[in-house]
């Protein structure tokens, strides 16, 4: 993976493009955007968990739900509390 981020990072190119990475957005407390995530493993509404290529991706805090979801890209909102990379 390490020649990968070298030529990403030589040609300029973004990471996500190239690796594959999430991306993470969050707006105020109230919204997480999130991209490049390949499975939903838990869903509650304090705790949500995604896979990644390269970890997991959870969500905590409260009245969390889903607003929207494709096979690539979700919308969370809720009152986000902590993001953990695992």
């Amino acid at each position: 993976m390490k020649w990968k981020e070298e030529l990403a990072q030589q040609m300029n190119l973004p990471k996500d493009l190239m690796l594959g990475a999430a991306i993470v957005t969050i707006t105020g407390n109230q919204e997480a955007y999130v991209e490049n995530y390949m499975s939903l493993i838990e869903y509650t509404q304090e705790l949500i968990r995604l896979q990644t290529r390269d970890c997991r991706v959870e969500i905590h805090g409260s009245c969390l739900f889903i607003v929207y979801f494709t096979t690539a890209e979700m919308k969370v909102s809720g009152q986000i509390r902590e993001v953990k990379y695992c």
